[in-house]
């Protein structure tokens, strides 16, 4: 599987979806994620389809 590097671009405040945020502490950025933030993952369908969800909020770059 590839590696890719998920780069949280935008803030959460201001997003009314429970959902969004739980995705973006399960990808590792933690409750109170904060702007510049990255994690590494491989890309399984699970990580894709965590990204694709959440897709307006971060950056996704192939390692």
């Amino acid at each position: 599987m590839a590696r890719v590097r998920i780069t949280q671009i935008k803030s959460l405040i201001g997003y009314p979806h429970q959902q969004q945020k739980r995705t973006m502490s399960a990808l590792g950025f933690g409750r109170h994620g904060r702007i510049n933030r990255s994690v590494e993952h491989e890309l399984t369908p699970a990580i894709q389809g965590m990204v694709n969800r959440i897709s307006h909020l971060v950056v996704i770059e192939k390692l």
